[in-house]
């Protein structure tokens, strides 16, 4: 199927009667890096959960490549989009081999083959895991943690890739090399959407980024068109900062 990218119309989500996300209608671009930003209770982590169909939406609709999301087959959907949030449950009598091997699950359903144990070694590898492979994850320290279920959403091998908040616990090196790894996931023609809380790092690797504030969508498009000093200050509420560095925006928080 040809990536035409998420099209949501209309998405809306409330609890108990208070609204989380209002009405958004937007398009998130196939083959690039958008980084969702905003401040905390922006709806960042609902909007994606939505997509991902980790909730039901309630009102509107959403379409990854052209697939309704709310009725296409859950088995069809794991083969488009692969989702990871922010908590994870670690099962503590399970290895870190077995967790990344779960990401192939909608492709052998239990039954791998070559080519998927080569996709849970790859993955292994790009992640730094291969040492700690024979693990059980309660032994791992939270960053060794999410570097493993990071590495089991990127062996799922899915044109989508959502990540809701991937660098929390990982330290500055992992982080960038998380980054540089979904670059090249884009590269080779793969989609990711990404929650990020640390600007820098949506304006050093985003080629696409929506600001959210109270759940409402506010702003989209490059990062130098929504990375800027009198927008960002408005997101936050808080006057900040934009330089330039290799030709990207630059965030100083001014204190």
């Amino acid at each position: 199927m040809t990536a035409t990218g998420i099209e949501i119309s209309g998405l809306r989500h409330a609890i108990r009667g208070t609204e989380i996300l209002a009405p958004a209608t937007l398009t998130i671009p196939a083959g690039r890096i958008t980084a969702l930003i905003g401040p905390n209770g922006a709806g960042k982590s609902t909007l994606s959960r939505l997509i991902a169909r980790i909730e039901p939406p309630p009102a509107g609709t959403v379409a990854v490549n052209g697939l309704d999301v709310a009725t296409t087959r859950t088995g069809r959907l794991a083969r488009e989009l692969a989702f990871l949030g922010q908590h994870t449950t670690l099962a503590s009598r399970l290895r870190v081999r077995e967790l990344v091997a779960f990401g192939r699950w909608p492709h052998c359903h239990g039954r791998p083959g070559p080519e998927d144990h080569a996709a849970v070694a790859r993955a292994l590898d790009d992640f730094d895991l291969a040492p700690l492979a024979g693990r059980f994850l309660d032994t791992l320290s939270g960053g060794q943690a999410q570097r493993a279920h990071l590495a089991m959403a990127v062996a799922q091998q899915t044109p989508w890739l959502i990540l809701d908040e991937p660098l929390n616990n990982l330290d500055l090196a992992h982080a960038r090399a998380l980054m540089a790894h979904l670059a090249r996931l884009r590269d080779a023609g793969g989609s990711i959407l990404v929650v990020l809380h640390d600007l820098n790092f949506a304006a050093a690797w985003a080629d696409h980024v929506v600001a959210m504030k109270a759940g409402h969508v506010v702003a989209e498009g490059p990062p130098e068109a929504v990375l800027t000093e009198d927008r960002l200050s408005a997101l936050y509420d808080t006057e900040i900062r934009v330089g330039t560095h290799g030709g990207r925006p630059l965030v100083l928080h001014h204190l």
